[in-house]
C-alpha cells in the first residue's frame, strides 16, 4: 500500500492533539510527531483551513474542532445493531454451540430482530418478531439494569407482571436488587424465569451515545446450559455484545 506522506503526517498530528483537551503549542507537536516546525505549522493551517483545528487566541495552542466527531456521527448513525451484530453473533455462536439471539426493546417489550441457530438436536421455539416481556428475560433484565429507576418503574407498572414459572419474579424490590447484581457483574440470567427448562445468558449492547440500544443472549436447554457453565458463556456473551457496540460506536 502506497502511503501519501503529507497525509500520514497530518493525521498524526490529528492522532495527537486529539489526546490533549487542553491543546498544544506547535513546539510540542513538532517535539512529539518528530517534525520541523515549519512543516507542523504549513500542516496545521491546511487543517485550519479546512475546519478540524483551532488556534486559541490567548494560549496559541491547537485544538481539535467537532468536525472529526460530525464525520463519525455520520457513518455511526447508518449503522443498525442488525447490521452491527451479523459477524459477532455468528461468531458467539460457533464459539458456544448454542442459539444466539439480537433483541430491541419496544416499550414494554423485547423483540427478536434476529436468530442464529446452533447445530444441536433441541432447538428454541423463538423466531424472529416475537415479543416477550422485559422483566423476565436475560435480554429484558440486561437494558433495564442500565435504565433509571423510574423508568424501570415505569416498565414495570405497565407490564402485566405474571408468575409464568415457579422461578420468575414477581417482586418489585427483589426485581430491583436483582438489576444491581446485573449491573455489576455486566450480564443478566434468565433462570427458566420466562419458560421451564430453558436458561439464557444476556448482556446489553451500547450505541454511541452510550444508551442501551438492545440486547444479545445465548439460550439453550437448562441441561446444556448449565449452572457450572454460566461463568464461562456470560464471558463470552459480554465479549461480544461490547464488541457490536464498538460496531455502534461506543466509547464506553
Amino acid at each position: 500500500m502506497e502511503i501519501v506522506q503529507s497525509v500520514d503526517r497530518t493525521l498524526s498530528i490529528l492522532e495527537l492533539i486529539a489526546d490533549y483537551n487542553e491543546g498544544l503549542g506547535i513546539t510540542e507537536i513538532s517535539e512529539k510527531v518528530e517534525l520541523h516546525k515549519s512543516t507542523v505549522h504549513r500542516l496545521l493551517g491546511t487543517l485550519i483551513y479546512k475546519g478540524y483545528v483551532i488556534q486559541d487566541q490567548q494560549t496559541n495552542k491547537y485544538k481539535l474542532t467537532t468536525k472529526l466527531f460530525e464525520l463519525g456521527n455520520k457513518v455511526i448513525e447508518d449503522i443498525d445493531i442488525l447490521k452491527a451484530s451479523k459477524d459477532y453473533t455468528k461468531a458467539l455462536m460457533e464459539s458456544l454451540n448454542e442459539v444466539v439471539h439480537v433483541v430491541i426493546r419496544d416499550k414494554y417489550d423485547i423483540v427478536y430482530i434476529d436468530k442464529v441457530e446452533a447445530d444441536n438436536n433441541i432447538r428454541m421455539a423463538s423466531k424472529v418478531g416475537r415479543r416477550s416481556p422485559l422483566y423476565c428475560t436475560s435480554v429484558g433484565k440486561a437494558m433495564l439494569a442500565y435504565m433509571d429507576e423510574e423508568e424501570v418503574n415505569k416498565v414495570w407498572n405497565n407490564s402485566n407482571i405474571v408468575k409464568l414459572t415457579e422461578k420468575t419474579i414477581t417482586d418489585y424490590n427483589m426485581f430491583i436488587k436483582e438489576l444491581s447484581k446485573v449491573k455489576l457483574q455486566g450480564y443478566a440470567e434468565d433462570d427458566e424465569e420466562n419458560e421451564l427448562g430453558v436458561r439464557c445468558i444476556g448482556a446489553p449492547v451500547f450505541n454511541f451515545r452510550g444508551e442501551v440500544e438492545g440486547a444479545i443472549s445465548i439460550s439453550g436447554p437448562a441441561i446444556r446450559v448449565t449452572k457450572d457453565r454460566i461463568d464461562e458463556i456470560a464471558k463470552e456473551v459480554i465479549k461480544y455484545a461490547y464488541l457490536i457496540s464498538k460496531e455502534l460506536g461506543y466509547r464506553g
